[in-house]
């Protein structure tokens, strides 16, 4: 579908019996002007003037859609009524065959629109209160009167003048709210042109612009507002633009971030995006199984998968992938493969954080899909099962879907040396006065220099006895004293007044441990002063010698 804007000749009016009869189904509406003149960048002058009407030209009378006087159309003359007839109108194209009239003061037919021409008359005049006239004044308009006179009047040129004026009352002061329409229909290169079209614009989106213009009239919807977003954009009005953003804001949900996303990207409209970003890190799981996941382009879909706030397990963003994969193939008019698959994912297939996953998420997904190669697979499968760790060509950084400043806590005061390990875990029991979320444990390294361990890290609900997270991870340490990162693949909630036990499980040479410890550790947030307080207690059962006192696991990292 496209639009049209068209300037007809007062012998082509509408009649005004049909007119007054409300003939919906007419193809255009059309408005006599016959009193209206032109507004045009005419040299300056101390008072606003009379000038023939053979240098008027056409003028959208409600709407302010006027041409300059330079580039009138010919034909308008005192033998013609001296004025002219202006309609916006839908023309067929080869993708939408409807047509769509449409006034200049936004009158529409039915089928397009509730706004219709007054039943009483046939026909709209231009009326203004005389401007005073002043040497530097930028625009005076003057009351017509019934004869084809018209009125000239100097504006200082401005660019994009109409983004200043938030009301109609302004804009109308100034011919028109778009600065496109305004050098289109005014400027020194105005088209001569009887018909414009606009080729890629929508018939109701042009109608909001329109009625937004000319009456302050917000018109959006759900099926409307992206090509309103556009057209408001191609011609220039910021106002309507934020009505359309505003829009999209209040109904942004987990099954349209993604499509939203997509556009806010396209349209260039940052914090829009943003906020889709942080809907779909908030509900990830919700977001990449909505329908419109797969329509998104392949640099979404890579902008996405680099998030380090994904709130999701690794395996379930692998199977979404994949699913986009299939998507983009049949698009392509490939066949889904696996080899056509890995093609089309291209940088986004890297992405996948596959050495998060647990070895049996590996080996029944990813493994099995044919879309990893050979290599890529062994490596990983060593990664999953030996110490130290090959190198893998994947990310191995946890995703963490928390905001705000990490914080951490020692309990112990004290170092020294010498802890073993002959395969029992080191426990602690635990529990803290408000809701946090562990993300990993700071263990003590080896007392014989620069060595690699291999670890396992859990977190128990002691009264279930359910593992709520834990990772098969290793640490390199360097021999000194300090402590060593080991992070949990996903963040783990920590309710409060509940009791949990933390665990780790080392392979490697004697390590320092910790001393003096203390039994309540409090964290005060240097921002807000909250205070999260630990009480730790003794882990009954195997704990390899680890206490209140002394031990290991000397140090909690987390979020609030």
């Amino acid at each position: 579908m496209r639009c049209c804007v068209c300037l007809f000749q007062q012998s082509l009016q509408c009649s005004p019996s049909k007119m007054a009869a409300g003939e919906s189904n007419s193809r255009s509406s059309c408005l006599n002007l016959s009193n209206s003149g032109p507004l045009g960048n005419a040299p300056p002058s101390n008072s606003a003037h009379s000038s023939p009407a053979s240098n008027g030209g056409a003028v959208a009378a409600a709407g302010g859609m006027n041409r300059s006087a330079g580039n009138a159309n010919p034909r308008s003359g005192p033998e013609n009524g001296g004025g002219a007839e202006s309609a916006v109108r839908s023309t067929p194209s080869a993708h939408n065959p409807r047509r769509q009239a449409v006034g200049p003061s936004g009158a529409t037919s039915s089928a397009a629109s509730n706004m219709t021409a007054t039943p009483s008359s046939s026909s709209s005049s231009l009326s203004a209160s005389t401007a005073s006239s002043s040497a530097d004044a930028s625009a005076a308009v003057a009351s017509l009167p019934s004869s084809p006179a018209s009125v000239l009047i100097y504006r200082e040129p401005v660019y994009n003048w109409q983004a200043t004026k938030s009301t109609v009352k302004e804009r109308f002061a100034l011919a028109v709210g778009s600065a496109v329409f305004d050098a289109m229909f005014n400027g020194g290169m105005a088209t001569t042109s009887t018909e414009i079209e606009l080729p890629d614009v929508e018939p109701a989106a042009f109608l909001a612009l329109l009625k937004f213009l000319y009456s302050d009239e917000v018109q959006i919807g759900p099926e409307t507002v992206m090509t309103t977003l556009y057209t408001a954009k191609k011609y220039a009005v910021p106002a309507l633009e934020a009505h359309c953003v505003e829009f999209l804001k209040k109904n942004l949900r987990a099954d349209n971030a993604f499509m939203l996303l997509t556009q806010a990207r396209l349209f260039d409209e940052p914090q829009l995006a943003s906020l889709c970003l942080e809907n779909i890190d908030k509900n990830t799981a919700d977001a990449l199984a909505a329908e419109g996941f797969t329509d998104v382009d392949i640099d979404t879909l890579v902008a996405v998968l680099e998030r380090d706030t994904l709130g999701v397990r690794e395996v379930r963003l692998f199977g979404a992938a994949v699913r986009w994969a299939e998507a983009e193939a049949q698009r392509q008019q490939l066949q889904p493969t696996p080899e056509n698959k890995r093609r089309v994912l291209g940088k986004a297939l890297s992405l996948i954080r596959f050495p998060l996953m647990t070895i049996e998420e590996f080996a029944a997904g990813p493994a099995q899909s044919g879309i990893l190669t050979d290599r890529e697979v062994v490596s990983l499968f060593l990664h999953f099962t030996v110490n130290p760790k090959p190198h893998v060509e994947f990310i191995d950084r946890p995703r963490c879907c928390l905001r705000g400043k990490e914080c951490s806590i020692t309990r112990f005061s004290q170092v020294e040396s010498r802890w073993g390990y002959s395969g029992t875990s080191d426990r602690i029991r635990f529990s803290v006065n408000r809701r946090i979320f562990v993300v990993g444990f700071g263990l003590y390294g080896s007392i014989h220099g620069p060595t690699d361990y291999q670890v396992n890290i859990q977190i128990i609900h002691t009264d279930s006895n359910t593992v709520l997270g834990q990772n098969d991870t290793g640490f390199s340490c360097d021999g000194t004293a300090s402590t060593f990162r080991v992070m949990f693949k996903e963040p783990v909630e920590i309710l409060p007044s509940v009791n949990y036990i933390a665990c780790a499980t080392l392979k490697g040479p004697d390590s320092h441990y910790g001393t003096k410890g203390m039994r309540k550790v409090t964290h005060e947030a240097p921002a807000t002063g909250t205070k999260t307080c630990f009480t730790f207690c003794y882990a009954a059962g195997n704990n390899n010698g680890t206490s209140v006192e002394d031990g290991q696991i000397p140090e909690v990292i987390f979020y609030t």
